[in-house]
This record gives structure tokens, C-alpha cells and sequence, in this order.
């Protein structure tokens, strides 16, 4: 989310303590009241009901005790509202600069994407999947897509808040380019992949404004538990009025008060009673705890395609991460060339630099560098070497290098190399597998440089890269082990290597010498076993893992089928966000609980608040349970409502910034939140509606 979003919207927590924030959500709260969206909410739907009844009442049956209690109900439906109402309007903020980046912008679409040179102008909306369009320096992109031919410097601070540009390229993990960000440099042409009405910045701005977001399962679940515990209320509501009748008819001299007739209890203290007695706290601040989920994810710069996947990330068991820019720094350079027995070390040297020509990889270019400063190498370009057929990397192969001159060369991992050498007819000496093993069991990755030329075949050294892990990371993994999360460190270095860093980072596990399958695979080995797997990625070979994946975090700078295949989107592209995309789902889950405890604890105790207050007259009996001694059954049932409606103002903080996470173990937090919230939950009430009692008595008809 760009930076001037997030001053707008105001710090976590903060929307409800800047007046001008309450002011521009009031209206969307009382649209809110239209009984033809807050029936989805079934608890205040009740509430408002209720509201309409008293209303109707207190017209028929003018009184200041129906028209005190009709107004706080009216104002308990609309503090409900007013919350929901906030943690939208917060997001509305961070969708007014987004839209900025949603300009009307033409686009030069190409009729030929073989022929660049004819093109016509269309308005950017035209676009459809699959055009291709040229976009020069100084030109806006139009659309989202994937740069096929070209590279240049993009600014994207429209989007991410980030002014430093970045580079986008055809080919490659950073191909990818967002519509209403600026091309600063250079030429691109760039495939269209959005389809219309479906761009990035339009699905940011529906997510961050709340308007595309669905209740998640647990959410749908707990309102279920609601609307239950709002029927069992209701039905002990209703009873009360025979037993009330049946109350006065054995105790006639008991005189009538507003509350406590001849004919029962009254309508309007029905409804107050209900109202003080359904799980409304809960119920106003459900819907709010949700957004507010989100909006904390997007205050991150990550945007969440669904509230199911910040939930999903609450409830993660395993996290996959890849060690290379996550764990470790992922500079890895070249700090030694070692030599087979027999291979002068300036062979080995010559080789390795042979084979990295045309590597732009920080791997390829420290070996050039180290080739050049160690042994006076001079530096070539692969436009030197007009007849060379260049290697590129791939996943499958786990080598690259150069056939040129009858020759070829080829570096990479050890396995892969060596096998190569076999095929052609080598036979690599088992020095080199010592060699191997002693680099790895350092912590370094060896990468083996092998030959075939001159009828022969042979390993010619090992290349020592060293990588360096980031300093902290071992407490993160010590955090999320409290957690209950099992870390696991996907890379394609060999196993030696491999283990040797997830003993210095402290991770439980690690995948070594990963494929994409062995990614997916060990996706669905987890997922068998019940558990809930997150991870991130960025490559079009990554996308089959995110979409399997719970929580699949693809970086920004990475390609669309990744964005597309992920259910959330880091746009700083910073692999290890996913941590911290983890403690805020986790976050959400222990807001909403510590709150729903809270909300039921609440209920209990108002229970037992006013129904000793409004029947010790006719049942002595239940004056020893009246420890509150509150002045009249009227002033109980007032107080009741007013503390009920001004709980919900008073939470509406906490709902927004959410409980403080501390990594402990599931029966912690659970006694953490039954002594917290529940122990609160219960004294709660008594202390506020005693205090409100002390102010209401002396209003008209609370005798």
C-alpha cells in the first residue's frame, strides 16, 4: 500500500480517536441500519427488531423509561454499525490514493506482436487478455501483464509506497508489470494478462474497502453459535412473562410498576431483557475483527485475496521457506576455486568463468569477479564468443555453461555435474565427492565444474560458495517452534549443505535439492496429515505450490501465474513477511476469541445483574442475590441496556487493533484469555451497570 495510503487511513487503532474518521463513517454506519443488509448479522438484526418494537411501544404508551430505553437500542444497533462502519472507512482512505494509480491512460497495441513497428492507439480499457502493447520511458503502464521482449526500470510507487524504481525483464521471475505504474526507461512490450475490470489495483481496491470480503468459515461457524444462543435467549425472555403473571397473582399486593404490571412483564423490558442477555458485544464487533485483519495485513503492504486466507494464516502448522533471500542473505559469493587431483588451479579458474558468462546470477558474476581478482583473469563478454552456444539454468537440469570451440563446460550442483560427466564417458575420482562434503559440511555450497572436449571427460574442481545467514533468524524459528510451527527450509543445494544452514538457522526441517514437484509434494504430505501449509514464491514453477498451498504468498516483483496462483501478494516482495503474515492471522483468531469470551462472560453476568433487581418484590427470596442493590427494577433495566450499547464503544479499539500476540502454546493462551476476558467479562457488568444505576435513579419514572 503506497505510504501516503497509510497516513491517510491513520495508525492500527487509531480511526475511532480521530473525530474526522468518526465523522466520515457516521453516514455509512446509519445506511448500515437498512434491515436488508443487517440481517446477515443475526445478532443485531435481533437488536434492531427489538429497537422497532420499543419504538412502537413507547408511541403507544408514552413514557420516559420506553423512550430512555427505545433510544439506547436504537444507538446499540448503530455503535454496531458505527464499527463496522470504521474499519471500512479506514480502508476507504487507502483506496482514495490507490485510485489515484487508476488513471484513464491510452495504450499502443500492437496488431502483430511479431511486427513492433505497427501498433494502434486504444483507450486502456480496450485491452484484452492476450494483447500486446509497447510502452516507452515516460509512459504509463495500461494493463497488468508479463514483459515479453525488453527490460527497463519501472517506477512503482503508485503501488507499493516504494520510490526507488525496480527492474522489469522478459524471461526470468521479474517479468511481471503492474497497470498505472511508469516505465522510467528503455522499451518493453508487455503482454496483457488481466482481464477486463479484473486488474490488480481494482482487486486492491475492492479488498482494502471491504467490498469483496466474505465471512470465513469460523466466522460463518461462530455466527451460527450466535444466532443459537440468541434463540435460547429469546425463548427465556418469553417465559419470564408467565412467570411474572404467575408471580403477582400470589403476591397482589406487590404494587405495578413500568417494568413489573399486572399484566407481566412489560414489552419494553421483554426486549431489554433479550437484548441485555443475547451475545451483542460479540455480535457487533464480529464483522468489524475481520476487516481490521486485513487492514493490518495491507498496513504490511500484503494484500490478502480473501479473509479466509488471513484466518487459514492464523491456523498455519507448517511454514515452507525457501532458504535463498529468506533465510539466509542470498549473496552467496565465490571465496575459493579447489582443484581435482592433477587440474592446475588455473584451469579449474578459466573454466569456472567460461561457465558463468553469460550466469547474471550474484552466484555467476562473484565467479567472474573472483576468476579476475585472484588470477589476473581478464574479464570477456559473451559477444566475444560469437560461435558458443550458451546453457542457460533450469530447474530440471541444476547446470548451466557453454559449448564452444569443440568444448564444453558446465558448472552446477554435484550431482547433476558429475552425472554428466558419467554420461558422456567420465569417471570423476572420489576426491571430488570429499571435496564435496567438506564444503557443504561448512555450511558452503559446492558448485562442480566439469569438461568434455578432446574425447575425454572429466570433473575439473569444485567451486566454494559461501552464504551467510541473517542475523535474528534463529529467535524467529524459536518464536514460531512456541507457536506450534513447524519450519521447514526448501533449497537446491545437496543435503550436506543443505542441513548444515538449517542447523545454523534452527529451522525443524529442510527439503534439499527441491524441484517444483518436490515442493508440490511435500505440500500434500503435510496437508495429508492435517495440517495447514503457508508459503511464498515468485516463478511461474512456483505457481502449482502456491495454488496448493493454504496460505501462498507470491512476491510482487514475480510473475502473474505466482500472483494469480497465490491467495495473498507481498508487494515489498520480501520472502520472510511471511512470519509476520502468520502472527497477524493469529492475531485475528485470538481477537475474535478473547472478544466472544468476553461478549458470553458478559451475557452471564447481566443475567444475574438484573433478574434479582427486577423480582426480589415478588420473590424476597432473590434480594440476598441482588448484590448490587440497584434502586429499582426500572434503573436495573436501563443501566443494563446503557452499559450494553457503551461496552461495544469501548471495545471498538481493541476490535480494530487487535489483542497483543505473545508466542506460547494453545493452553496458555487459552488460560491467558478465560482469566483476561473471562474473569473481566464477568465483573464487567457488575461494576458498570452499578455505576450507571448510581446516575439514572434520579431520572423521571426510575422509581
Amino acid at each position: 500500500m503506497p505510504k501516503s495510503a497509510r497516513r491517510a487511513s491513520g495508525g492500527i487503532g487509531g480511526g475511532l480517536l480521530d473525530p474526522r474518521q468518526l465523522v466520515r463513517s457516521l453516514p455509512d454506519a446509519v445506511r448500515k441500519l437498512n434491515p436488508a443488509t443487517l440481517w446477515r448479522n443475526p445478532v443485531m438484526f435481533v437488536v434492531e427488531i427489538g429497537a422497532f418494537l420499543t419504538t412502537g411501544l413507547a408511541i403507544a404508551g408514552p413514557s420516559a423509561f420506553a423512550w430512555a430505553i427505545t433510544v439506547w437500542l436504537w444507538l446499540t444497533v448503530l455503535f454496531a454499525t458505527l464499527a463496522e462502519a470504521v474499519a471500512e472507512g479506514r480502508g476507504k482512505a487507502q483506496a482514495a490514493t490507490l485510485r489515484a494509480a487508476k488513471r484513464d491512460t491510452v495504450a499502443r497495441r500492437l496488431a502483430d506482436p511479431r511486427d513492433p513497428a505497427r501498433w494502434e492507439v486504444v483507450g486502456a480499457q480496450e485491452l484484452r487478455q492476450g494483447d500486446h502493447v509497447v510502452v516507452e520511458a515516460g509512459e504509463v503502464v495500461p494493463g497488468d501483464g508479463d514483459v515479453v521482449e525488453g527490460i527497463a526500470s519501472v517506477d512503482e510507487s503508485a503501488i507499493t509506497g516504494e520510490s526507488a524504481p525496480v527492474i522489469r525483464e522478459s524471461g526470468g521471475d521479474r517479468s511481471a508489470v503492474t497497470g498505472g505504474t511508469k516505465v522510467l526507461s528503455d522499451r518493453i512490450i508487455v503482454r496483457i494478462t488481466q482481464r477486463p475490470g479484473e486488474s490488480f489495483v481494482d482487486r486492491m481496491i475492492a479488498l482494502v474497502e471491504g467490498a469483496d470480503r466474505q465471512k470465513t468459515p469460523n466466522e460463518i461457524a461462530l455466527n451460527i453459535l450466535l444466532a443459537a444462543l440468541t434463540m435460547i435467549f429469546l425463548v427465556a425472555a418469553v417465559t419470564m412473562q408467565p412467570l411474572a403473571i404467575y408471580s403477582k397473582a400470589q403476591n397482589p399486593g406487590v404494587p405495578d410498576t413500568p417494568a413489573l404490571g399486572a399484566d407481566g412483564v412489560s414489552g419494553v423490558v421483554l426486549v431489554s431483557l433479550l437484548v441485555c442477555l443475547i451475545p451483542t458485544t460479540i455480535g457487533a464487533l464480529l464483522s468489524a475483527i475481520g476487516i481490521a485483519g486485513m487492514d493490518r495485513l495491507v498496513q504490511r503492504n500484503v494484500l490478502a485475496m480473501s479473509g479466509r486466507a488471513v484466518e487459514a494464516a492464523g491456523d498455519v502448522t507448517t511454514l515452507l521457506l525457501d532458504k535463498t533471500g529468506t533465510i539466509t542473505l542470498g549473496n552467496r559469493q565465490a571465496s575459493q576455486f579447489v582443484p581435482a587431483e592433477g587440474v592446475p588451479e588455473l584451469d579449474l579458474a578459466e573454466a569456472a568463468q567460461l561457465a558463468s558468462l553469460a550466469d547474471e546470477t550474484p552466484e555467476g558474476r562473484s565467479i567472474v569477479v573472483h576468476a579476475k581478482q585472484v588470477y589476473d583473469l581478464r574479464e570477456r563478454r559473451p559477444g566475444e564468443l560469437a560461435h558458443a552456444e550458451w546453457i542457460a539454468f533450469t530447474a530440471q537440469t541444476r547446470m548451466s555453461g557453454v559449448n564452444v570451440d569443440g568444448r564444453q563446460v558446465r558448472k552446477g550442483a554435484a550431482t547433476s555435474v558429475m552425472k554428466w560427466v558419467r554420461d558422456n564417458g567420465g569417471h570423476p575420482t572420489g576426491q571430488v565427492g570429499h571435496l564435496v562434503d567438506g564444503i557443504s559440511a561448512s555450511g558452503g555450497t559446492p558448485l562442480v565444474v566439469g569438461e568434455v572436449g578432446g574425447g575425454t571427460a572429466r570433473v575439473l574442481g569444485v567451486i566454494h560458495l559461501k552464504d551467510v545467514v541473517k542475523q535474528g533468524m534463529r529467535e524467529r524459528f524459536d518464536e514460531m517452534r512456541r507457536m506450534g510451527i513447524r519450519t521447514v527450509m526448501i533449497t537446491g543445494d545437496n543435503p550436506m549443505t543443505a542441513g548444515a544452514i538449517a542447523r545454523e538457522a534452527g529451522v525443524d526441517d529442510f527439503l534439499a535439492e527441491a524441484t517444483p514437484e518436490d515442493k508440490l509434494a511435500l505440500i500434500r504430505k503435510e496437508q495429508e496429515g492435517g495440517r495447514l501449509v503457508a508459503m511464498t514464491g515468485d516463478g511461474t514453477n512456483d505457481a502449482p505450490a502456491l495454488a496448493q498451498a493454504d496460505v501462498g504468498v507470491a512476491m510482487n516483483t514475480g510473475t502473474s501465474a505466482a500472483k494469480e496462483a497465490g491467495n495473498m501478494v507481498d508487494l515489498d516482495s520480501n520472502p520472510t513477511k511471511l512470519i509476520e503474515i502468520v502472527e497477524i492471522g493469529k492475531q485475528l483468531l485470538i481477537t475474535r476469541g478473547a472478544l466472544t469470551t468476553f461478549s458470553i462472560a458478559n451475557d452471564i453476568a447481566k443475567y444475574f445483574a438484573i433478574i434479582p433487581a427486577m423480582f426480589a418484590a415478588v420473590h424476597p427470596g432473590l434480594e440476598t442475590l441482588n448484590v448490587m442493590r440497584l434502586h429499582s427494577p426500572q434503573s436495573a433495566v436501563l443501566s443494563a441496556v446503557i452499559f450494553n450499547a457503551l461496552v461495544i464503544v469501548a471495545l471498538i479499539p481493541l476490535a480494530l487493533r487487535g489483542v497483543r500476540y505473545r508466542p506460547s502454546s494453545a493452553s496458555t493462551l487459552l488460560g491467558r484469555n478465560l482469566c483476561l476476558y473471562g474473569l473481566g467479562g464477568v465483573l464487567a457488568p457488575f461494576v458498570g451497570i452499578k455505576l450507571i444505576d448510581l446516575l439514572v435513579r434520579f431520572l423521571p419514572g426510575m422509581s
